[in-house]
């Protein structure tokens, strides 16, 4: 197929007008009748063992149905099953300033918060331990988990491709680097908001969730529910950006409250709550060493990350090895060793933002870069473009990269901004940067031979109805399936009647992230429409007496007839018309231990320039404009993507500049929106996107990811314009004044004109698992089994 009826084409999303006109049903719009309203009690402590807790003058206040304890709640989860470390409601002991320990359910929000008030607890506070530094030494009263170790060493990794040693020694230069990004939190204007009620022995919860099969296997692990009594249906969403795809305490405490009371309980979280349940972006040290020889060429590469993952795992394992697992991805690196280490601290559990775990090493890769080019005397984008990886090989750890769109990525950028031939004026810098990311994990989160993502068909009197698990948390999944099935059965895409993410009516999907929806639901819609479109063109065809072959499916006709008709005519003949398709990746993991965490079917690449003005003596930058190409294999509706693209850097943009997540002694700085400092429209610059399509070969159409990859060269390509401009180094975000005018001061001191991290911290790495790199041709490098 190339020609195409609605694939490419810029259509407005299928639920846009119930989004702008205020029909489309958020959890918290939901009230239904008699109603109770759950608040939760929280630690206000970051460390501290719970002695008891008196919940006798709750239970008596007027309006208060139930209040409930970890007692009630005492089976541990989490999202990873090597993690299961998190209870709903702590009765032991209480890792956070915020992690909770009780709920009520009352008539009224107010009386439930006064109720919590009423509740006394006791705690023998601990010291807490707040940095990466401190939760490498011997912890002064207990480590924070009793897992993991030493101290309180989450998870340490050691991973050696190839002779490290051997290509450094080959080098003719050798440089190494140490970065920091700031911790960060994903900000959607939806807070988190679950509802739950508890009918004829059977739970129904509706969540802003981004996952709800994950939600669904938490529930029956904590509540000691088989499945089937147990329903999840993900309400409409208002941004997740990876925030939303932890099962939460939250949705387990209304469910549990539901079925104590038998009415149904509604709990939103205020913002304030939300900053603590985070999940966000951890906070990164990196030290980088890389050997180059004279022509820029890279001969091997030592990363290290350390990782503050906060009180809880979360999916921290997975972060630590994807803090070192896509560097390979972009540049061509003969030989890689990556340490990777993630330490608990009294902090809230840091987890997946946008991009998971990579815009950390991105922005330390590409500023290292620049730097060994300057050291050479050579142009950073030239330098970078000569280790450019390419289409169809398999890099040093065993990644398959299919589709690289990378070099058309890059000469569009430079072309469309005049990078080249810059303006060069004292304060203003242009800086370039690149990125790749993921379009779905090839492994799932927990091991198993089932697809990662089913669609179900049914055509009915003429009507399309699609079921997928899929949801759509803003990205336009739900637009994308229509478009696909809409594409294969010769109709529009408003015809096409979506039910996603119930887990009563909708078949098996993992979920919405690691940009996974529009490769994997979109193969499971394509195999489905096309089982529906050979019935319809059977049934048509017979009719006609002619052959199949000869049927014209075009908009609104299957042959001679109409949609309907064709329909009516396939039901007569096959029955009921009902058709299924599914996906599962292949296996593509590499034979080592953690080969799981990095493996994709295809991955994204972008480019970026990024033009600012960074004034010298107040340190300000202004970001004038950014230029932004991404391979996205093929754009399903590049309406979508665009808006894709310029929410990442919009994103990125307020990673770069302006946002963290900090703590005193243990308490959030700024948990509020009017503190935590973001972008607002004023901020925004303009944003060219450009799109390019390199049609990959597995991909739905050849379509790739397009929601995370852009945000990831944003950092980078704001610090290597902020040098371009005043001549200084910021090797860690948020670039703020401060920083810009200290390392100012020091440069006209005579000092290493960077702000940035003095040293990496001593970490206990164990020795390098050493892995035999693949060959790098596809052809003679098969995958290997998981």
């Amino acid at each position: 197929m190339t020609d195409f009826a609605v694939i490419g084409k810029p259509l407005p999303k299928v639920d846009a007008a119930a989004k702008v006109t205020g029909r489309a049903v958020y959890a918290d719009d939901m009230l239904l009748p008699r109603t109770l309203h759950c608040r939760i009690l929280r630690s206000p402590h970051p460390h501290a063992r719970i002695l008891s807790i008196d919940t006798s003058a709750a239970r008596r206040m007027e309006g208060v149905r139930a209040v409930i304890t970890g007692a009630d709640l005492p089976v541990r989860f989490g999202i990873l099953p090597v993690t299961q470390d998190e209870r709903a409601l702590e009765h032991e002991k209480v890792r956070y300033a915020g992690d909770p320990i009780a709920a009520v359910a009352a008539t009224d929000e107010e009386i439930a918060a006064a109720a919590c008030d009423a509740i006394s607890v006791e705690y023998a506070v601990l010291e807490p331990v707040m940095s990466i530094e401190d939760a490498l030494k011997n912890p002064k009263d207990e480590r924070i988990q009793d897992y993991g170790g030493p101290n309180n060493i989450h998870k340490l990794v050691a991973l050696e491709f190839g002779d490290v040693d051997a290509g450094l020694a080959r080098a003719d230069h050798v440089r190494e680097d140490v970065f920091f990004f700031q911790g960060n939190t994903h900000l959607p204007m939806e807070q988190h908001s679950a509802i739950a009620t508890y009918v004829a022995g059977k739970i129904t919860l509706w969540s802003s969730t981004q996952v709800v099969h994950y939600v669904h296997r938490a529930l029956a692990k904590v509540l000691g529910l088989p499945m089937h009594r147990i329903r999840v249906i993900g309400a409409a969403h208002g941004g997740g950006f990876g925030g939303k795809t932890d099962p939460f305490a939250h949705e387990i405490i209304v469910c549990k409250l539901a079925m104590m009371t038998g009415r149904p309980v509604k709990c939103t979280l205020t913002r304030e709550e939300v900053f603590y349940a985070h999940r966000g972006r951890h906070p990164v040290l990196m030290w980088v060493r890389t050997g180059v020889r004279r022509d820029g060429r890279i001969t091997a590469m030592h990363f290290r990350s350390a990782l503050d993952g906060g009180a809880y795992g979360s999916y921290g394992v997975a972060s630590t090895f994807y803090t070192g697992a896509l560097q390979t991805v972009t540049y061509d690196i003969p030989a890689y060793r990556f340490e990777g280490c993630r330490v608990f601290t009294n902090k809230p559990p840091c987890g997946p933002k946008r991009g998971h775990g990579t815009p950390q090493p991105r922005f330390a890769l590409e500023l290292h870069l620049e730097k060994i080019a300057h050291d050479l005397g050579m142009d950073p984008v030239d330098l970078k473009q000569r280790n450019f990886v390419q289409p169809m090989t398999r890099t040093v750890n065993w990644l398959r990269v299919t589709s690289c769109g990378l070099d058309e990525c890059t000469e569009r950028v430079l072309t469309a901004s005049g990078y080249r031939h810059r303006e060069r004026r004292p304060g203003h810098g242009m800086g370039f940067a690149i990125s790749s990311y993921l379009s779905g994990a090839g492994t799932a989160i927990y091991w198993n031979d089932m697809p990662h993502s089913e669609v179900q068909l049914k055509v009915d009197r003429g009507g399309v109805t699609a079921y997928c698990g899929a949801m759509d948390i803003g990205q336009g999944s739900d637009s994308v399936l229509a478009a696909i099935v809409a594409e294969e059965l010769g109709i529009q895409p408003a015809e096409v009647r979506l039910v996603t993410a119930d887990t009563d009516t909708t078949p098996i999907d993992l979920g919405s992230y690691s940009s996974r929806v529009t490769f994997m639901a979109g193969n499971a819609a394509i195999e489905a429409a096309r089982k529906m479109r050979a019935m319809l063109v059977g049934a048509a065809a017979a009719k006609m007496g002619c052959d199949a072959a000869a049927v014209v499916v075009e908009t609104g006709r299957i042959g001679d007839y109409s949609f309907e008709e064709a329909s009516i005519l396939a039901e007569a003949k096959f029955g009921a018309l009902t058709s299924a398709g599914s996906y599962t990746p292949p296996k593509l993991a590499g034979p080592y231990k953690g080969a799981g965490v990095g493996p994709s079917p295809a991955y994204s690449f972008t480019a970026c320039v990024v033009d600012l003005d960074a004034d010298s003596r107040t340190g300000l930058v202004h970001v004038n404009k950014v230029w932004i190409a991404h391979d996205v294999g093929r754009a399903i509706n590049p309406l979508l993507v665009e808006g894709q693209v310029e929410g990442s850097v919009y994103m990125g943009l307020g990673e770069a500049l302006m946002e963290e997540q900090t703590f005193r002694k243990g308490l959030h700085k700024w948990p509020s929106m009017l503190e935590y400092k973001s972008p607002t429209f004023l901020d925004m610059p303009e944003v060219q996107t450009l799109i390019v399509e390199t049609v990959d070969p597995e991909g739905p159409y050849g379509a790739k990811e397009a929601g995370q990859g852009p945000l990831l060269p944003v950092a980078p390509a704001v610090c290597a314009a902020v040098h371009d401009a005043l001549g200084v180094w910021i090797d860690e975000v948020p670039v703020t004044p401060e920083k810009v005018v200290e390392a100012l001061r020091r440069k006209n001191k005579g000092e290493p004109a960077r702000f940035g991290p003095l040293r990496f911290p001593d970490v206990p790495y164990p020795p390098c698992i050493k892995v035999e790199p693949p060959a790098k041709d596809l052809d003679h490098a098969p995958a290997a089994s998981i």
